[in-house]
């Protein structure tokens, strides 16, 4: 699988085409959107810089990744000769639905169609197109050059040769790919979501302060970063889309979004993306503090 399209240059987009083109890959990376597909390559271009930065990369390297990119507006050239199509847009079943209906009417027949979806299910998307058992998850975690996790999806049609050999690309580009089966959230959102759904809760509930919060994990269970501050690294859009997908699949209460995070989306508080969160964030800095609704 020489040649891969990657729809969509948002974050996790654009960190897979560097993962890809990095590994020697050539990379066609789409979006309808120009001027987001040139933030895109200066986003790679500048993550590259503090790889060389660390020593672990040279700037001819640099150079002939950048080199295996290219960009597209339509999906009829950027997926013309497609070996495997990874799909990283919004996380929203209709836009994914749909995107899929055009992966599989443009891309040739033996391509792999992939989805970044943290937490949507893959049969369902696997079902609008002709092509089911070529279709998988591949779960890359953000940021995509640092994190070395893949989950990778089984639809239930999905074949046994196409798992094995998106297991073997992810193994290639420097990921350790991670095999689980089609559930609502997979692993890690399944658990990983209403943990932060219950630290929330835990706000809500003024049983503790964001600070207290975040810093009983850190310290006590040795987390890297609080469950408050990762939900607005994550964006807390995403975290209320996937509790909802959680909350809709099992049919359980124990996922029900925590009505503080409802309000917080509704109200345009996603956290670093919009400068706001739980904590507040400002452009250029790593300085954030608690916001100061919070700040009490």
């Amino acid at each position: 699988m020489k040649n891969i399209s990657i729809i969509g240059s948002g974050a996790m987009g654009n960190g897979i085409a560097h993962v890809f083109a990095q590994n020697g890959h050539t990379v066609s990376l789409i979006d309808i959107n120009p001027e987001a597909l040139n933030r895109a390559v200066a986003v790679i271009a500048g993550n590259m810089d503090r790889q060389i930065g660390k020593g672990l990369l040279s700037e001819e390297e640099k150079a002939q990744s950048l080199d295996r990119i290219s960009v597209f507006t339509t999906f009829e050239d950027g997926l013309k000769s497609a070996d495997l199509v990874v799909e990283a847009a919004t996380e929203d079943l209709n836009i994914k639905l749909d995107l899929f209906r055009k992966m599989d009417k443009f891309s040739p027949e033996w391509t792999i169609l992939a989805t970044n979806t943290s937490s949507i299910s893959i049969t369902k998307i696997a079902a609008v197109t002709q092509r089911p058992s070529q279709v998988i998850g591949m779960h890359f975690m953000n940021p995509v050059p640092i994190m070395k996790l893949v989950e990778v999806i089984r639809g239930y049609s999905t074949s046994d040769e196409v798992t094995s050999k998106i297991m073997s690309l992810s193994q290639t580009i420097g990921k350790d790919p991670v095999e689980v089966n089609d559930y609502p959230g997979f692993v890690a959102n399944r658990i990983l979501m209403p943990m932060i759904n219950e630290a929330i809760y835990t706000l809500f509930e003024g049983v503790a302060g964001v600070a207290e919060i975040d810093t009983v994990m850190k310290l006590g269970m040795a987390h890297p970063m609080g469950p408050l501050q990762l939900a607005d690294f994550i964006g807390l859009d995403v975290c209320l889309s996937i509790l909802k997908v959680l909350h809709d699949g099992f049919g359980n209460p124990k996922y029900a979004p925590c009505p503080l995070l409802v309000n917080m989306v509704e109200a345009g508080y996603r956290g670093v993306k919009t400068g706001e969160g739980f904590y507040q964030y400002t452009k250029g800095s790593k300085d954030i503090v608690i916001a100061q609704r919070f700040n009490k």
